[in-house]
């Protein structure tokens, strides 16, 4: 079986968990975690107990980083690394699923963008030089002046 196994990788370069954490630039329990969760293959193991772990897990995981980076949450990835290897899967697709991505992310900005505008509104409002008890910033927290009540909305 083992022998089997050994011919199965002849040839091609096989890394040590480290080895690829280190070449995909996470760390170690990432990839243990992206394996876990079903992100990456199940590497097989050598007879000593180590995983074998080749090219194509470093390049699972540098695809992970790069979703991540555009917002995309681990489910997505997990959803676009589906489709990826379904052979029906088509181009438009995985351009809606980027769409779908898109308009989150917009809405998103927008969110950020209304709590800018209140926290600009409660950083104008503070004088500085009044007693805690009325401080505008923390009365809006409390719910206690008109900012804090738009707030519990």
């Amino acid at each position: 079986m083992f022998e089997d196994m050994d011919e199965k990788y002849e040839g091609i370069t096989t890394y040590k968990i480290g080895e690829v954490a280190s070449r995909a630039n996470v760390n170690k329990e990432t990839v243990r975690y992206y394996e876990e969760r079903e992100l990456i293959p199940k590497p097989d193991r050598r007879r000593s107990g180590y995983r074998i772990f080749t090219q194509r897990h470093v390049n699972q995981i540098k695809f992970i980083k790069r979703a991540q980076q555009l917002g995309f949450t681990l489910s997505e990835i997990k959803e676009l690394l589906e489709l990826r290897l379904d052979k029906e899967t088509s181009c438009s697709e995985i351009k809606e699923e980027a769409r779908q991505k898109y308009q989150d992310i917009t809405q998103k900005i927008k969110d950020l963008r209304q709590i800018q505008d209140t926290l600009v509104d409660l950083i104008d409002s503070c004088s500085e030089g009044g007693p805690i008890a009325d401080c505008p910033i923390l009365n809006a927290l409390e719910g206690e002046n008109q900012t804090g009540r738009e707030l519990r909305q």
